[in-house]
């Protein structure tokens, strides 16, 4: 039986809420019997690393003006929504390597504490502070002996190589990546007719409470097979327990470095296929070949992340996501609404110089300096500091594509989630990708223009950054 080990944080969204300190036990106190609330310390925020503040504010969603050229209609429609933080630029190589060296650095100290490799104890936390047993897990403050190993520690670092028997290359056994992360979705435990309890589903006491009424509910689970594939499967059973809400997914989280090939055939890409993800020199360039799927996996684990980092602060902090697609183009139009994220109407200076790393002619990839990807941010930021919200590459987001987009949604905070199971149609597995990218044309690159990508595929033109909602009060912009 092959062996492949996932590794599992639970990854659930947390709710601030006041705090209930207070002179007297939590209690405030009388003033003559009046009723004058239990009050509570303000929080203040810090600015998460690498991300701007977003105010909330209302948008036009989608363009009024009928693209002459193209002939596209953007729905449109006047929405709101509340504050957030937004990564200012798209996620790196760099950033998302450090998550993928994480999945592999996890793998090997579970091997070094496998009696199998050697059985070195001191690789998992067993025990409290007190001395008393608890879960295991991994002891990320004893360092992996990479310089001077002993057999049994040289086994269990080499068990996540493999070599190319072609080269003779040493390299990185991408099938092991796999990260398993769990998430509770509130929104479905918080439906009134999904209470537990039969006499809480309707509060219409004409209708008599039934109560061996059944609830079906979809809950995504994962394992690993015994030939070490990834099955995923959406089981439908009754409503038990809160459990029910809780769901399980195990993803491989390496890049598809192949895109490079397979979105341009006979072209010679090979570099970008064999450097673009690990060599240096491309640190700073934002990931491609990332599915959505890998996508949500890289914001639960840096959400997993900052919680282990911040301690007792954890339970204030929002997770990380991927905008809604009202959000990003919201964010994208900047403090104006403009058609691009800059605010003239043409998409280069008079002296020449472009605003964006897009494809300016039929063809001509370097006109605007790039024939690639660029640099993360080596554009100017719009009004409200981010970079390459228009052009680079395009972005993920958390909603489901739509010919109706925003129509079907409400007007404060839009969205449409769906997280396509493997035996959905396919159609059914559209999400929205905005921004244009590299090699698409200036329509696509402007803040309202809507196109999608399945959540399964990757793409050498498709990347993500994360956001962060943010909870309290603050002013309008």
């Amino acid at each position: 039986m092959k062996k492949i080990i996932s590794l599992s944080i639970a990854v659930l969204s947390i709710f601030a809420v006041s705090c209930m300190g207070s002179k007297i036990g939590g209690m405030s106190e009388s003033q003559g019997g009046e009723v004058t609330g239990i009050s509570g310390t303000a929080v203040s925020e810090p600015t998460p690393y690498g991300m701007v503040f977003i105010s909330r504010g209302s948008i036009k969603i989608g363009d009024e003006e009928k693209d002459s050229l193209w002939g596209i209609d953007a729905p449109v429609k006047d929405v709101s929504v509340d504050a957030f933080w937004m990564d200012e630029t798209e996620v790196s190589n760099a950033k998302y390597r450090q998550f993928v060296f994480w999945v592999r650095d996890s793998i090997i100290r579970e091997r070094l504490a496998d009696p199998a490799f050697g059985g070195d104890e001191t690789f998992k936390i067993t025990e409290d502070e007190y001395g008393e047993p608890i879960t295991p897990y991994l002891n990320w403050k004893k360092p992996i002996p990479w310089k001077k190993p002993t057999e049994d520690e040289l086994r269990a670092i080499e068990s996540v190589f493999i070599t190319n028997p072609i080269t003779g290359e040493k390299m990185l056994d991408a099938s092991q990546m796999n990260y398993k992360y769990e998430e509770y979705d509130y929104t479905q435990a918080a439906l009134r007719r999904n209470r537990i309890n039969p006499a809480e589903r309707n509060r219409n006491t004409d209708i008599p409470v039934d109560l061996e009424s059944v609830v079906m509910i979809s809950k995504d689970t994962a394992y690993i097979d015994e030939e070490g594939v990834i099955v995923r499967e959406t089981i439908n059973r009754p409503l038990s327990s809160a459990y029910d809400f809780l769901n399980t997914y195990i993803v491989n989280v390496y890049p598809d470095t192949t895109c490079w090939v397979n979105d341009f055939p006979n072209a010679n890409n090979e570099t970008y296929l064999k450097l673009y993800f690990s060599h240096p020199n491309y640190d700073n360039y934002p990931v491609v070949g990332v599915s959505w799927e890998q996508a949500n996996a890289f914001c639960a684990w840096r959400t997993s992340f900052l919680i282990k980092g911040l301690g007792a602060q954890a339970k204030w902090i929002q997770r990380y996501r991927l905008p809604s697609e009202a959000e990003w183009e919201y964010a994208a139009r900047g403090k104006n609404g403009s058609r691009f994220p800059w605010e003239q109407s043409d998409t280069k200076s008079d002296e020449g110089c472009y605003y964006a790393n897009y494809k300016p002619g039929e063809g001509n990839y370097t006109k605007d300096g790039s024939l690639i990807t660029s640099r993360c941010g080596i554009f100017s930021a719009n009004s409200n500091g981010l970079y390459d919200m228009a052009g680079n590459v395009a972005e993920w987001t958390s909603t489901v594509y739509t010919e109706s987009g925003i129509l079907q949604m409400n007007d404060i905070n839009p969205d449409l989630q769906y997280r396509a199971a493997k035996e959905d149609p396919y159609s059914m597995k559209k999400k929205a990708v905005r921004g244009g990218s590299w090699k698409d044309p200036v329509r696509y690159i402007q803040g309202a223009t809507r196109s999608y990508e399945y959540q399964n595929e990757s793409r050498s033109y498709i990347g993500f950054r994360c956001v962060r909602s943010y909870a309290g009060a603050e002013r309008r912009r």
